[in-house]
């Protein structure tokens, strides 16, 4: 049996390949390693949602708020066709455990930072070494189980992240009004330090055969610069620097050129970062755009919903994250719920659909937030939000997973991971600048010419600041906060109605039961 044909044996097919097969028990050992490895990403996206008007504040940094969460996007997005491709040339478990040992030097590095740009580097060297995390982690059970029975595993991770969506705001809030923010950083070392330690100890993976590795070192330069160029150019247009300028131009131009230059010479690279022959695979296609969509939207609108509370309705940063546990308890479920039922019969397709169009309605109600929307009516749309991205977050990967054979599941995995970490970035950068752009605007048209905030810095407005001003005053940048946030949700729904779309062409092949096994053992 070749390796393609291994890789999509339907599930009527009876063939095993027990002499390879891990036993449950070596399967649970390693799942729980990945697990804290997914705990441990997740919660680092999530943590500083709480904290970072504090941080923000404290480093006079408002009005670099946005590269916080941008710094690490792109650096993870950046990496993670690198460690996909390796991980298939090379082996997954080596680089597993660097990128654990990146993401906490990078941990150390924002623990210690004292000013915005130190801060931002921190981040940054943490998304370097996190954009292997969750994407390793996903290649690995792809390595261990099959696609029929990957979908429980798949579904269990989902819920790790919507942990972390609750966990995350909480300890962010805890740290920040208890023992200080810094503790964002440092819970990062014991947690990476326990997974490495599981990872060398139940970790035992199949190397490739494939000879001396030829690693495509051009493709890597070119996408990293297009994905830069890209993020860049939609973060400072329109604040930073005009649309219209000189820098703007240039880094649109420059994300064009690296990018037709990349799909050049993919085309002819012995073993491209992200093969040109996964684009002509229409599930591949399709998934991907879709993630892509989904990953705008997330981030997007959850990125800043925990600024927004503390900021509108004047809640600390403890009760902020307590705020988000509607959305994981959503997430928990559809995610956990979806994977076993996948797993059970193995029909899959009707899931993102599904849970893409709740997606859409939630934004939609979200966009018709004001600050006297009730806290229950509040928690109602944001669980909404929870249950659709339940549905179709691990879903997505799965079909990836299940389109390609098993050497270039890493590969595959990554590439689809890239499109929807530069949603991420999109998301995060367009929906930060736009609101940061309507703010400013707000404050200066609704304010007293020579009262600001309150006679202060608005880069240094914290929510404590904020809720001891005095009421008129509070009141107007309240309103701003809401007005300038509340009705980008509605600009992101046609985005998601449009992946709806795109989801219905998807073709429901049978989920695969067997794994190629052919390769020798690791260590």
């Amino acid at each position: 049996m070749s390796t393609r044909e291994a890789a999509t044996v339907g599930p009527d097919d009876t063939r095993t390949d027990t002499e390879s097969t891990p036993d449950k028990r070596s399967i649970i050992l390693v799942f729980v390693g990945l697990m804290i490895t997914m705990l441990l990403a997740s919660l680092d996206q999530m943590i500083f949602s709480t904290a970072l008007p504090t941080i923000v504040g404290e480093l006079n940094g408002v009005n670099h708020m946005v590269w916080v969460t941008t710094a690490y996007i792109l650096a993870s997005t950046v990496m993670m066709p690198v460690y996909g491709k390796l991980g298939d040339l090379i082996g997954r478990k080596g680089l597993f455990i660097g990128a654990i040992s990146i993401f906490i030097v990078g941990s150390v590095i924002g623990g210690l930072s004292h000013d915005m740009t130190t801060l931002i580097a921190g981040r940054a060297v943490q998304g370097l070494g996190g954009g292997g995390l969750i994407l390793l982690s996903q290649a690995i059970i792809a390595d261990v189980v099959p696609a029929r029975q990957r979908g429980r595993y798949m579904g269990a991770m989902g819920g790790v992240f919507a942990l972390a969506s609750v966990a995350g705001p909480l300890l962010g809030g805890w740290f920040t009004e208890g023992i200080g923010w810094r503790w964002a950083f440092w819970i990062n070392i014991p947690l990476g330090l326990l997974a490495i330690a599981s990872a060398m100890a139940f970790l035992h993976l199949r190397k490739p055969n494939l000879g001396k590795p030829r690693i495509d070192y051009l493709g890597m330069i070119l996408v990293a610069t297009a994905a830069t160029c890209l993020i860049l150019f939609t973060t400072w247009g329109g604040s930073t620097y005009a649309w219209g300028s000189g820098v703007i131009i240039g880094l649109i131009v420059g994300c064009i050129v690296t990018a037709v230059a990349f799909v050049f010479v993919e085309k002819r690279a012995d073993e491209p970062v992200i093969p040109m022959h996964l684009f002509a695979q229409r599930n591949f296609v399709l998934t991907t755009v879709a993630g892509l969509i989904i990953g705008i939207a997330m981030f997007g609108a959850l990125a800043y919903l925990p600024t927004y509370i503390q900021m509108v309705t004047g809640k600390n940063a403890t009760e902020a994250g307590l705020m988000m546990i509607p959305m994981m308890a959503g997430l928990l479920v559809a995610s956990i719920g979806s994977g076993q039922l996948v797993s059970k019969t193995g029909r899959y397709k009707i899931f993102p659909i599904v849970g893409t169009s709740i997606v859409a309605v939630a934004l939609v109600l979200l966009s018709r937030l004001t600050p006297s929307t009730s806290l229950l009516v509040f928690g109602c749309y944001i669980a909404l939000m929870g249950i659709g991205l339940g549905l179709v977050m691990q879903i997505l990967i799965l079909i990836v997973q299940n389109t390609f054979p098993a050497a270039e599941v890493g590969t595959a995995t990554a590439s689809n991971n890239f499109f929807r970490q530069i949603g991420a970035s999109l998301g995060s950068a367009i929906v930060g600048s736009l609101f940061a752009s309507r703010l400013t605007n707000l404050l200066s048209e609704r304010l007293p010419a020579n009262g600001g905030a309150a006679g202060g810095d608005e880069n240094s407005l914290t929510p404590a600041i904020l809720w001891k001003l005095p009421s008129q005053v509070r009141e107007i940048i309240v309103g701003a906060y809401n007005d300038a946030l509340a009705p980008i949700f509605l600009y992101l729904a046609p985005l998601v109605i449009a992946a709806v779309v795109l989801l219905l062409f998807v073709k429901e092949k049978p989920l695969a039961t067997t794994i190629d096994r052919s390769a020798p053992p690791l260590e």
